[in-house]
């Protein structure tokens, strides 16, 4: 196993349409939830331990070999938004164009064939890092760094935080990406052995009513 693949996958130069998503950030900005450092911190720490946790849950299933629609159908009954299973399938799809061009694998081309209009990013995510030659312990915290560092960009360019105040904000998360990259391999091991409902449900909500409000913006500067 190349660990330097990982290197190439949580890259943020990686092509997988990440860079266009701001994970809710741009909605907080406009509501006031974040307003600088120390409220990015608390957004990106809430997003970590819910929608972090369960994508990072299904990326280490998915990394481990569970059946992808499986995981699919678990990923869309964890997402009540709407507004959020569209973004997260444009992610897979783009995710999928990138990780095949990369790391060429008979597995993604049937994920690809399987789901034409796009998996959830997590589940594409795990059969990438598959393909790559990775685990499920690298799928969960490549899954759950992207959580934070997607809505952590964002803010620099939504407030114009200094990057060095975003950076130190990751850095601070750092110990518990570790907790919930623990807690998603577990997890995705009972998926293996009792099903797709051993799978975190964490919730949300102000990400999800926040996804459909900022879905119906006129002008905005991220996708999602």
């Amino acid at each position: 196993m190349s660990r330097a693949a990982l290197l190439v996958l949580a890259d943020g130069r990686f092509p997988a349409g990440g860079h266009a998503h701001s994970g809710g950030a741009e909605a907080a900005v406009k509501a006031g939830r974040i307003t600088g450092a120390a409220s990015l911190e608390d957004f990106c720490r809430g997003r970590l331990h819910t929608a972090g946790l369960v994508a990072a849950s299904l990326a280490a299933a998915a990394a481990l070999g569970v059946d992808a629609v499986a995981l699919d159908g678990a990923a869309d009954a964890r997402t009540p938004s709407p507004a959020l299973r569209t973004a997260g399938r444009k992610l897979g799809r783009q995710l999928m164009r990138a990780a095949r061009a990369t790391w060429p694998s008979a597995e993604l081309d049937d994920l690809a064939r399987r789901f034409p209009k796009g998996a959830h990013q997590p589940v594409v995510l795990g059969v990438a890092a598959r393909a790559a030659g990775l685990g499920a312990v690298e799928a969960a915290y490549c899954a759950a760094y992207e959580s934070v560092s997607g809505p952590a960009s964002a803010t620099v360019r939504l407030l114009s935080l200094d990057p060095f105040d975003a950076t130190a904000v990751l850095a601070r998360l750092a110990p518990e990406m570790d907790r919930v990259a623990d807690r998603a391999v577990e997890a995705g091991r009972r998926v293996v052995d009792d099903g797709v409902d051993e799978l975190p449900a964490g919730s949300g909500p102000l990400l999800e009513i926040g996804a459909e409000v900022h879905a119906a913006w006129a002008v905005r500067l991220f996708a999602s």
